[in-house]
């Protein structure tokens, strides 16, 4: 009997979307795919990879959200992804078997160049033209029939926005499956079949492959191009060769660095002329009178600072509520859990202070990032926040820094994580780098805290609210004030930056669709609990360790020791009456003890000897040990400096930055020993200089990870160097300069 064969399981059908930037690339990707998308990293780089499953009607396919691009020539490592993927680069990924490229009806032939340099891979192809709506208020007649049979693959007119043309695009992909149809390659001239096999023959990838003639293609047209990289040969040979093959073209009378774009739009005029007709009499549109204003040397950047400030007004003022919503539930789970676990103090302490509190430290950031993610979203998709960069690059060029810095540098203001993630769409390596450098000195929403409890303790009571709401803009000035000259300093004399010209195509304003708005929001959550919050919650963890240990026995007794003298000196009772009192579990002298108990202890953890260890350090800039504990272990997140001086100061973790009795116990905070004894520790000078501190010190743990991430341990380590050192400089320079002046 004949054993049944089980059919070979069906490989999936992977499908890449591709386009210029601004094409509505992600609301398409978003009605293909709608919820079922996921994110992550392409293998071995930081660039973002976004995928989703595609429901087509008798099976599913992976579609692939590759980064926008205008050409092939890959500079940022968002392009280098581009190439990569279309060339089969990634194993786990493959070769895509179809392309959905992703057109501006509206400017179709600049658009074209790119679909025709995709031509050469030979790979079937869809060409959608989206925003189809906006060809007619351009003055522009398309005649699709025409070119369809020009372009000789389906052409699908979509409206993203209004989600028109989706099923149809399904139904063309379904006919590519069965009969795959090509766009029209590009005629070479003859001495181009000599330099690609020069090339292929003298220029062996690693693993000895042969050099596609894509590749080939990038090598030769390229000034500097990516795939050097990936050749087995030096640089110096790869140089030798690639300059050789340049000579077959000059002797056809080519320029090899200028022959590529004229003979792609020469192919091009060739497909679409007819196809496109224009009016040339069309008046200028809402887009050219709106920018008349927005694009205005003085009224732009009128609009851009009151947008700016709206923005901002929102993270800090909108997100409040939800925050304190999420404090009280953090607190309600704490009160919930602690009494079931007051038989095992030190896994009540785990659950409670480490691990609860380790959660609540980065999840009370989330509506922050939500909000500022909205704001980015409406921005990006109205089409205001490119006419924003180009406004910025005026003040940015001179450091070295472009526009496109804009968008990293402003979402650092609510968390550098997010703002560090965003430089990605920066092309020049040296100006991403320079940029990562620079955005963990935005003020960011975690040192709100630190200042709202300096200020309303001693600058407001003394100065008055005027000077109570300049020194916050200050502290938030601060970093941007000394992340410029910085930037200036790297990109000239550390990186070397070249100067390089801002280009950055202005799209078309169009009214946001709130679905794609909502979806990024909770697209950029998602990615800051996973990415930050991992990481705040270990630190936290390691923090809450060295905080709690080491604990015995003979050490609580000795604490309870001095407690109850203490009190019988205060004539509380005798010595028995104190203890009776003590086992009172509710009483208010239980309580007292309880936190009493908390403050030593911290005293003699690993946390408080570290602290006291470095006093020496931070002594110049007028900080105790006190003070040092709670900059160290702010490290996971900036403002558990505040619960850590609650819990120094005997008065709890659950203290904030508005709580009387902290402000009042850091106005009464003295010196303990030294030539300073009995003197005040918080003077004027000393909170300053604190601020100061933690506007120039580096935003927090995750932020270091994040940076590593993107541009490596090195600069890592160079940034939180660089960034403590200027912090403690300047914490040393208020109170040296603020306690001889005062």
């Amino acid at each position: 009997m004949e054993s049944a064969v089980s059919p070979a399981p069906k490989r999936t059908v992977r499908i890449a979307l591709i386009g210029n930037p601004n094409t509505g690339k992600s609301t398409l990707f978003n009605n293909l795919t709608g919820l079922r998308q996921r994110t992550g990293n392409y293998p071995g780089v930081t660039v973002s990879r976004k995928a989703g499953t595609m429901k087509l009607s008798n099976s599913t396919a992976e579609l692939i959200d590759l980064p926008g691009t205008y050409s092939l020539s890959a500079h940022s490592p968002d392009e280098r992804v581009v190439i990569d993927v279309l060339n089969g680069r990634f194993t786990e990924i493959g070769k895509p078997d179809i392309i959905l490229f992703v057109a501006d009806a509206a400017n179709l032939r600049r658009n074209l160049f790119l679909a025709s340099q995709i031509a050469t891979l030979k790979i079937p192809m869809v060409m959608i033209l989206n925003q189809w709506d906006s060809v007619a208020p351009s003055g522009q007649q398309i005649d699709l029939n025409l070119l369809k049979g020009r372009l000789k693959v389906p052409v699908i007119p979509t409206i993203g926005t209004k989600n028109k043309g989706t099923l149809e695009i399904i139904e063309a992909i379904e006919r590519l499956l069965e009969e795959p149809q090509f766009l029209p390659e590009i005629h070479w001239p003859k001495s181009m079949a000599s330099a690609v096999d020069h090339l292929k023959a003298s220029l062996p990838c690693v693993g000895n492959e042969l050099l596609s003639e894509s590749e080939t293609h990038r090598l030769l047209f390229d000034t500097h191009s990516a795939e050097v990289s990936r050749l087995k040969v030096s640089a110096d040979k790869a140089r030798k060769e690639v300059k050789t093959a340049r000579e077959f073209l000059r002797k056809d009378g080519m320029n090899p660095l200028v022959a590529e774009a004229m003979l792609h739009y020469r192919h091009i005029d060739g497909l679409i002329g007819g196809v496109v007709l224009k009016d040339a009499q069309l008046a200028h549109g809402a887009t050219e009178s709106i920018d008349r204003l927005l694009l205005h040397r003085g009224w732009g950047l009128a609009a851009f600072v009151g947008m700016m400030y709206v923005v901002f007004q929102a993270v800090y003022s909108w997100a409040g509520p939800v925050m304190d919503i999420i404090e009280m539930g953090k607190v309600w789970i704490q009160d919930l859990i602690g009494p079931a676990l007051a038989g095992t103090p030190m896994l009540q302490s785990l659950i409670l202070d480490g691990v609860i509190e380790g959660v609540g430290a980065f999840l009370v950031f989330l509506p922050q990032i939500l909000i500022l993610f909205a704001f980015i979203s409406l921005l990006e998709d109205s089409g205001y926040m490119a006419r924003a960069a180009f406004i910025m690059d005026k003040l940015f060029s001179w450091c070295g820094l472009n526009g496109k810095s804009f968008v990293p540098l402003l979402s650092s203001y609510a968390c550098a994580i997010p703002g560090i993630m965003a430089t990605r769409t920066i092309e020049d390596p040296k100006s991403r780098l320079a940029t990562v450098f620079v955005a963990p000195f935005m003020s960011c929403s975690a040192r709100l805290p630190v200042y709202i409890l300096c200020i309303g303790a001693f600058i407001e009571p003394v100065y008055g609210p005027w000077w109570a709401g300049f020194t916050l803009f200050a502290m938030h000035f601060l970093g941007l004030a000394v992340a410029v000259p910085t930037a200036w300093v790297v990109t000239r004399f550390v990186l070397k930056t070249k100067s390089q010209p801002f280009v950055m195509e202005l799209p078309k304003y169009r009214a946001p669709r709130m679905k794609d708005v909502l979806y990024r929001m909770w697209q950029a959550g998602w990615e800051f609990i996973q990415k930050a919050g991992t990481i705040i919650f270990l630190i936290t963890i390691i923090i809450w360790a060295s905080l709690y240990f080491p604990r015995s026995d003979d050490k609580a007794a000795d604490f309870q020791a001095s407690f109850v003298a203490e009190k019988v000196t205060e004539g509380i009772g005798n010595e028995a009456q104190v203890l009776a009192l003590l086992e009172d579990a509710d009483s208010e002298l239980a309580h007292e003890f309880n936190l009493f108990l908390g403050s030593s202890q911290i005293n003699q953890s690993y946390m408080g000897r570290i602290g006291k260890a470095i006093q020496p350090i931070f002594e110049p800039a007028g900080f105790d040990w006190r003070i040092s504990i709670s900059v160290l272990a702010s490290y996971p997140a900036r403002e558990v400096i505040i619960s850590t001086l609650g819990i120094i100061y005997s008065l709890g973790g659950d203290v904030d930055e508005e709580d009387g009795s902290l402000r009042a116990a850091l106005k009464n905070s003295e010196w303990q020993e030294g030539e300073k004894s009995s003197t005040p520790i918080y003077t004027v000078p000393v909170v300053i200089g604190l601020m100061v501190f933690f506007a120039l010190c580096s935003q927090c743990g995750a932020t270091t990870s994040i940076i590593v991430k993107e541009a490596g341990w090195k600069w890592a380590i160079i940034s939180f160097v660089y960034m403590t050192a200027l912090a403690w400089i300047g914490a040393v320079l208020c109170y040296q300069v603020g306690t001889n002046l005062f």
